[in-house]
């Protein structure tokens, strides 16, 4: 945030083999979007996840007391809408989030981050949410998800193979 004042949706994971990063070369589009929740969905069965964070940027609305929320308008359309970093965490125990609003300065770079202000909720729903599987992969199921990882061409970052941000994401 503080180099290129906006952050890429990342997934964190403890899995079988230790911690794994999971960030997407490109997220243009909802199919990417879609592609990348997936994706993620993926990874967390081939490394054997059992806690994962996905952190991502968004646009949040709120309704104010004793006003309806309007879901018909997408909180990026929103007038009153507060630009966020959502941390999702989840477990085979539960589900915790947290709502990290950003502070720009008047020229719009990045600032730092208030307090949260929305309460913690006991669900969340979304294409970035329910990441991690209901259940814990066996051997078989981690290798058919390694495997289509492969096929679909995800690199991780190990010795002598650490993928490159490009320029504008250093």
């Amino acid at each position: 945030m503080r180099n290129s004042g906006k952050m890429s949706p990342t997934l964190f994971l403890i899995g079988a083999d230790g911690p794994l990063m999971f960030v997407p070369a490109s997220l243009v589009d909802a199919n990417e979007k879609d592609a990348f929740a997936n994706t993620a969905r993926l990874v967390c069965i081939a490394h054997g996840a059992t806690v994962i964070v996905m952190a991502i940027e968004a646009w949040m609305k709120t309704a104010t007391p004793g006003e309806k929320l309007d879901m018909t308008e997408p909180p990026s359309e929103a007038f009153a809408r507060q630009e966020v970093i959502v941390l999702m965490g989840e477990s085979r125990d539960g589900q915790k989030q947290k709502f990290l609003p950003i502070i720009r300065s008047g020229n719009g770079k990045f600032f730092g981050f208030g307090e949260t202000t929305v309460p913690g909720m006991d669900k969340m729903t979304g294409r970035f949410a329910q990441i991690l599987p209901p259940k814990v992969p066996d051997a078989e199921m981690r290798l058919l998800a390694q495997t289509m990882l492969q096929v679909k061409g995800v690199k991780f970052a190990q010795s002598g193979n650490r993928p490159r941000l490009p320029r504008d994401r250093r």
